[in-house]
C-alpha cells in the first residue's frame, strides 16, 4: 500500500477510444489489467477534442461526432509497481503514446464504511 508523503509515479497513457485489446476495449483492457496487479489507482478521462501521431484531429462537436475521441488513462503507484506493470502495458497499445513522471503522494486514504 502506498504511504502518505511518498515518491512514486504517475503513468499516463494516450490512446483512441476506439482502440481495442482482445475484443474488447483497449481502455478497459487496461483498467482491469491494473487492478489485477493491484496498482493503487487507475481513473480513466475521456477528451473533448484532441490529436496524435497523424495529426487527424477527434472531435465531440455535433456536426464532427467522432467514434475515437481521446481517451488518457492515468495510473499512480510506487515507482516499483509502474516499472513491473511496463512490458505488459508495451505489448497492448500498438498506437499512441506512453510517459511517466515522478511525483509525491500526499495522502492516500479511503473511507473504511464505504464499499
Amino acid at each position: 500500500m502506498m504511504k502518505n508523503n511518498s515518491e512514486g509515479k504517475l503513468l499516463r497513457i494516450f490512446i483512441g477510444e476506439s482502440d481495442q485489446w482482445e475484443n474488447q476495449p483497449l481502455y478497459e483492457a487496461i483498467l482491469m489489467l491494473a487492478r489485477e496487479r493491484g496498482l493503487a489507482g487507475v481513473t480513466i478521462l475521456r477528451g473533448i477534442a484532441g490529436f496524435g501521431a497523424h495529426s487527424r484531429i477527434h472531435t465531440s462537436k455535433i456536426l464532427r461526432l467522432s467514434e475515437d475521441l481521446p481517451i488518457v488513462i492515468e495510473i499512480v503507484d510506487e515507482t516499483e509497481k509502474i516499472e513491473a506493470f511496463l512490458p505488459e502495458l508495451d505489448k497492448m497499445v500498438d498506437e499512441g503514446m506512453v510517459t511517466i513522471e515522478k511525483m509525491r503522494i500526499i495522502a492516500y486514504r479511503h473511507n473504511q464504511n464505504k464499499k
